[in-house]
Parts: C-alpha cells; sequence; structure tokens
C-alpha cells in the first residue's frame, strides 16, 4: 500500500506535468460547452433528453411548483453528488479525479451563462410548443422551432463528449448511471447508456405532454448516433500496406520522419510467383498524405492499398513516442 508521501509525490508530479493542464483545460472547456447546452436550449423549450441535466429540468419544475426554490444549477451539482457518491459504493474506484471534476462543475457552469446572458433576453414565445400543450408561459424556444432546439443541442452536446472521451474523460451523470446499469443489469455499455437515457426521458411525463417526450426520446437517440459519427471520425486512423522493392527506404521514412512503426511480412505474388515484402503501418491521415507525396517525389515504384480504421487499442502513442526517441539516437 502506498505511503501518504508517495501519493503526494504523485499529485505534485501531475500538477507540475503539461499534460495535466492541457487535460484540465479541455475539461473545463467540454464542461462549459455543455453547460451552454442545457442552459440556452433545453431550458427555455424544457426540451427533456436522456441525461441528468434532463432529469435536473424536471426535479427542478416539480420543487418550484411545490414551493420550493432551488435552482438548476444547484440540482444539478446535487444529482451529481449523489451519483458519485453510488459510484464509489456501487461500483468502486474505477472514477478519477476526472470525473467528479466534470461532473461537479456542470452545475456552476449553467450558473455562469445565466450570469453571462440569460435566455430570456433573447429566447422568443413558440406557438408549436403552446399546440403541443406547453403552458403559454413556459413555451419559448430559442431558436423559433424546439426541432431546431434540439439539433443545436444535439450536434453541441455531442461534440463535447466526443471531446472528453478523446481524453478518457467523461460528463458523470449519465456515464455514471449507465455503468451501474451495465454492472447489475449485465447490458453492454451501449445499451446502458440507452436503458438510462429512456429512463430519464420518461421522468419528463410530470412535466410535459406526450409529444414532448417523443421529441426527447428521439433526440437522445440522435445523440447516441453523433456521438458514434463523431468518435469514429476522431479515431480514424489508415491501414496502409505498401507492397515494394524499395521497401527499407520507405520503412526509414516512416519511422524516422513520420515517427511511427511499421510491420515486415513476407508475400509471394500469385501473379509472378516471386517474393517479396509488404509493409503495413498505421497512419493519420495527415501522415498518408506526406507518405504519398514522399512516394512521388522519389518516384517510388509501389503497390499501395489503403483502408480506415475507426479504433485503435494497443500502444499507439507510445509507439510512436519510442519510435521518435530511436530516430534522435541516430
Amino acid at each position: 500500500m502506498k505511503s501518504f508521501n508517495d501519493i503526494m509525490k504523485e499529485v505534485g508530479s501531475a500538477l507540475v506535468s503539461k499534460k495535466f493542464w492541457v487535460e484540465l483545460l479541455i475539461m473545463t472547456f467540454g464542461m462549459f460547452m455543455t453547460g451552454v447546452c442545457v442552459y440556452y436550449f433545453l431550458v427555455p423549450s424544457k426540451l427533456i433528453v436522456g441525461s441528468i441535466s434532463g432529469l435536473s429540468i424536471v426535479l427542478t419544475n416539480i420543487f418550484n411548483g411545490m414551493g420550493i426554490n432551488i435552482s438548476l444549477s444547484m440540482m444539478i451539482t446535487l444529482i451529481n453528488a449523489i451519483l458519485l457518491i453510488l459510484a464509489y459504493l456501487l461500483i468502486g474506484k474505477e472514477f478519477g479525479l476526472k470525473t467528479v471534476y466534470c461532473a461537479m462543475i456542470l452545475g456552476p457552469m449553467t450558473k455562469f451563462c445565466e450570469w453571462l446572458y440569460p435566455w430570456q433576453n433573447f429566447a422568443t414565445p413558440n406557438d408549436y410548443l403552446v399546440n403541443m400543450g406547453v403552458a403559454p408561459d413556459q413555451a419559448f424556444s430559442v431558436m423559433g422551432n424546439p426541432w431546431f432546439d434540439l439539433l443545436c443541442c444535439v450536434i453541441i452536446l455531442s461534440a463535447a463528449q466526443t471531446l472528453m472521451f478523446s481524453i478518457n474523460a467523461s460528463t458523470g451523470g449519465l456515464d455514471i448511471l449507465a455503468k451501474i446499469v451495465n454492472k447489475y443489469l449485465h447490458f453492454d455499455m451501449g445499451k446502458s447508456v440507452s436503458v438510462a437515457g429512456a429512463i430519464i426521458c420518461l421522468t419528463a411525463f410530470a412535466i410535459n405532454p406526450f409529444q414532448m417526450v417523443i421529441i426527447g426520446l428521439i433526440a437522445t437517440w440522435i445523440n447516441g448516433m453523433v456521438v458514434n459519427m463523431f468518435t469514429a471520425n476522431l479515431n480514424q486512423r489508415k491501414r496502409v500496406c505498401i507492397v515494394s522493392k524499395d521497401y527499407d527506404r520507405i520503412r526509414r521514412y516512416i519511422i524516422d520522419e513520420l515517427h511511427r512503426g511499421c510491420t515486415l511480412y513476407e508475400v509471394i505474388g500469385g501473379y509472378t510467383n516471386e517474393k517479396s515484402i509488404e509493409l503495413e503501418s498505421l497512419l493519420t491521415n495527415d501522415e498518408f498524405s506526406k507518405l504519398m507525396e514522399y512516394l512521388g517525389k522519389n518516384e517510388i515504384n509501389a503497390f499501395t492499398t489503403a483502408g480506415n480504421v475507426s479504433e485503435v487499442y494497443g500502444l499507439w502513442a507510445k509507439d510512436r513516442h519510442r519510435a521518435r526517441k530511436h530516430a534522435e539516437k541516430r
């Protein structure tokens, strides 16, 4: 077991590292985007998307209707605090400081948006919402139509979630609830998120008419698809296969200039029955463009194929660091 001094040394090392401050900035910006999404698109139109923010809107309206005055930011902070405690008790210590930080600043971020520019300054009454049964004094829309509000919300929220996932962070809230569903009901994570989101959407029956609840369920479904699309584009790599007699020159360029690893295979041509070397490497789109430019400028005769890879697991980043260190020693 680590001593207190060892723990403090690790904390100190993290605080002085560039990675810590870059990721802290990314998490703060991502949660600001989430706060903008909640305050300016969900609150005025009363749209309830499958998220903790949506549940907070429902509970805030219920409590305010009972004469208990509580702000949205306070409700979000309170629910996230409860979920973090449940996560510790029911799941364990798998949630790190990133989840705690992100979960706890969403409420203050919505409060900051309220202070910066209240949505009442530019939201307009919306007849579409009134026709669906929303009270006229509560039927507002920032974009003039709840479907446009929904579209803006989904795009901004999905971008923020993707940004967080890229640094192995999460917004807390629904992610915590989904992990609890995953552990105790044995659903995979995709279904867990859908189930948790759908349950939250159904709570909107307490404040919204049937049609508004259906819109929220559709928004939850679209949100999942857009996150998958953003994540796939963010993580996409090129799997490049090259057969060439100048394979060693290409290998050296990939290792020394692109700072990537590669694998060599001995292959036999089906038509010529000649033995050749095939080189395979995983590259970003920019690195692939540089490689093709290098082959063209140096007139290297090569048979090249490339395909998209949506996910890379393992030592991708570490391999690049090791290759760069190796190249610098040469």
